[in-house]
């Protein structure tokens, strides 16, 4: 299966088209670099080069895979935007892909906790043990964060922007800071993804920041009792 993949969420500005044949992942074009902001005027080109790099171009696509977070708001929206306009132009299939799942997938590792900084004392979480999910993508304080790995065996692995917030506490587990998944390990979870559990939807962990208004432009506010 050729798939093309995006990655707006975290770090990240990803687009890489790949064939994946059971475990077996082939890179053909990639075009990736660190960016927090300016998502929407990179990624249509990174696409663009990568189709063509992979040859013949985005009609050998079979499968496209999108991170759907948790993550930036902003930046999972124009990966959103973006895979399911394609997707729809082409008529392929499009998956979501949790960034947490592709971040524990990035590394081998028999114990492993996916780690992403969501700032204000928060991570989003989750936890696997020899491969299996330990329980659901979490948003937790850094004090329940600290509480879950410290069950977590020596030699467990650390990993995202989340992990050097507790490489000093915990300093017999590996901490690999990425700053987004492998692109090999969202070709992976892509293509073994069933469409139909898989939507592109984003995954929000927690509410958002703003608010929205109480009234609409123009409308008088309220009279105090």
């Amino acid at each position: 299966m050729r798939v093309l993949v995006v990655d707006t969420a975290l770090g990240l500005c990803t687009a890489g088209v790949f064939e994946v044949s059971g475990a077996d992942v082939r890179r053909l074009g990639l075009r990736s670099e660190p960016m927090t902001k300016g998502h929407s005027e990179r990624l249509a080109g990174f696409a663009r080069d990568a189709a063509a790099e992979a040859g013949p171009g985005f009609e050998a696509i079979d499968r496209i895979g999108v991170t759907v977070g948790p993550g930036s708001f902003t930046g999972l929206r124009v990966g959103l935007a973006f895979a399911q306009g394609l997707g729809a132009a082409l008529d392929r299939p499009v998956v979501g892909v949790s960034s947490l799942d592709a971040l524990a997938a990035s590394e081998e590792g028999g114990a492993m906790a996916a780690l992403i900084d969501a700032r204000r004392g928060q991570v989003y979480a989750r936890f696997w043990t020899k491969g299996v999910a330990d329980g659901p993508a979490e948003a937790l304080s850094l004090e329940a964060a600290t509480a879950r790995i410290g069950d977590l065996p020596s030699g467990a692995v650390l990993i995202g922007s989340g992990a050097p917030l507790f490489a000093e506490a915990f300093p017999a587990l590996t901490c690999m800071p990425l700053s987004g998944p492998a692109p090999e390990a969202l070709a992976r979870l892509t293509a073994g993804a069933d469409p139909a559990q898989s939507p592109p939807r984003p995954l929000y962990l927690r509410a958002p920041d703003a608010a929205p208004p109480t009234r609409l432009p123009g409308q008088a506010r309220p009279a105090r009792p």
